[in-house]
């Protein structure tokens, strides 16, 4: 039996005129393409925000303003009982689209829907898709403030020596 793997995630909501900004994606154990918002792991030494727009910008080519957290989610696909997701989703604000950007391996471009076209779609990556946009259209946002991403700094790092 495969030992249990938490997965640190986040996610972006990007709305503009009415649609949100997603992702068209070849995903592992699908035959077809699926939709999600700009997602991805959290890296070593990145804070959750960082890690946001990085994404964001990885796989869309687009530039955003992170401006609330939308909310924490998890998700343990079917398929994989031994991962569980743990998705740190976010509300922005779209700043700027590099249209010559080179997107990461497996993203076959950034696209503009509603959420019923998402849904009609039926290719939601994951039910967490779906719940993300429903959340933000329901004006759910709390403040980053809520967030505290402790930074480690030469005096305290000595002290824990």
């Amino acid at each position: 039996m495969t030992a249990w793997t938490a997965h640190v995630t986040v996610a972006t909501v990007v709305e503009k005129d009415g649609k949100f900004l997603f992702v068209e994606e070849h995903t592992e154990g699908v035959t077809h393409t699926v939709f999600n918002q700009p997602a991805g792991h959290v890296e070593c030494g990145e804070t959750l925000i960082e890690a946001a727009i990085r994404e964001t910008m990885e796989e869309t080519g687009h530039d955003v303003e992170i401006t609330h957290l939308l909310g924490m989610y998890t998700y343990t696909p079917p398929m994989f009982p031994d991962r569980t997701y743990f998705r740190f989703c976010f509300l922005a604000k779209d700043i700027q689209h590099h249209a010559d950007a080179q997107l990461d391996t497996g993203i076959v471009g950034a696209v503009w829907m509603t959420l019923d076209e998402l849904i009609e779609s039926a290719r939601a990556r994951s039910p967490l898709v779906i719940k993300a946009v429903q959340d933000a259209l329901s004006g759910q946002k709390y403040p980053l403030s809520l967030i505290y991403e402790h930074q480690n700094s030469p005096l305290i790092s000595n002290l824990d020596a």
